[in-house]
């Protein structure tokens, strides 16, 4: 892992920070991106200090094909040298159900979760290829196996990501590059609090029980990444022990 390079999206926050961390431990130079300047620059400046890698932060959003070409493009030669790419930039928003759903949500969440992954592994796939190596770790959710009342798009959002990345290892035969899809259960972070934008309603959704923690999906990946060039973890479901299904289905254990 020593001087590899890594890029992460969604960086600033999350299971993002959490695997630029991992990473970073582990000698691993990255690129972060992410849309917010303030957050990812200072993760960027202390990941610099405490493990002596370099960190390139890039501020764009991964559902915008413009921004992403217009920021991702000029650097190019680093595109070359990439070992990893952890499209880990996505989101949900919203519970309503299809016939009141906010369409601008569902946009949101397409955009973002099956477009920006697919943008980004667009611009990183020809250098893999060239170099003859590479591992690209899509973050999916147990969503992508399991619909739950309210979760129709986010749900099929990542059912395309799985589908994405099975397709992906398809087209990718004959080339030495891995991809794994990573599919966890409720992981406290920001995501609830972007769903509900009330962080009351956030914390709500783990109460009465012990989420995942951004750092447990973080070594997770780190650890499909470190198998030996052969192995090949395709997907991997993850739940918390208090979770027995998806929705509304966590239970307390206490």
């Amino acid at each position: 892992m020593k001087d590899k390079l890594a890029l992460v999206t969604g960086a600033s926050a999350g299971i993002g920070e959490a695997c630029a961390e991992a990473f970073a431990k582990k000698g691993c130079h990255l690129i972060l991106t992410g849309r917010r300047r303030n957050r990812l620059e200072m993760l960027a400046e202390r990941l610099r200090r405490e493990y002596s890698v370099e960190v390139t932060s890039l501020i764009f959003d991964v559902s915008k094909r413009d921004q992403v070409e217009k920021i991702m493009l000029p650097h190019r030669d680093s595109l070359q040298k990439l070992d990893f790419l952890i499209n880990n930039a996505g989101l949900a928003k919203g519970t309503a159900k299809v016939p009141v759903a906010d369409i601008d949500d569902w946009e949101t969440m397409i955009d973002t979760n099956v477009k920006g992954l697919l943008y980004m592994t667009r611009l990183c796939l020809p250098g893999m290829i060239q170099r003859g190596n590479g591992h690209i770790v899509n973050l999916g959710s147990v969503a992508g196996r399991w619909v739950y009342p309210g979760g129709a798009v986010y749900c099929a959002s990542k059912f395309a990501v799985r589908a994405l990345s099975e397709g992906l290892r398809m087209d990718l035969m004959g080339h030495p590059i891995r991809v794994t899809n990573i599919e966890p259960g409720m992981v406290e972070t920001e995501f609830s609090l972007v769903r509900f934008g009330n962080e009351n309603k956030a914390k709500n959704v783990y109460e009465g029980m012990t989420p995942l923690k951004a750092e447990d999906i973080a070594e997770t990946i780190l650890w499909c990444v470190e198998r030996p060039a052969h192995v090949n973890i395709q997907e991997l479901v993850i739940y918390p022990t208090d979770q027995v299904g998806v929705g509304v289905s966590a239970v307390a254990r206490r």
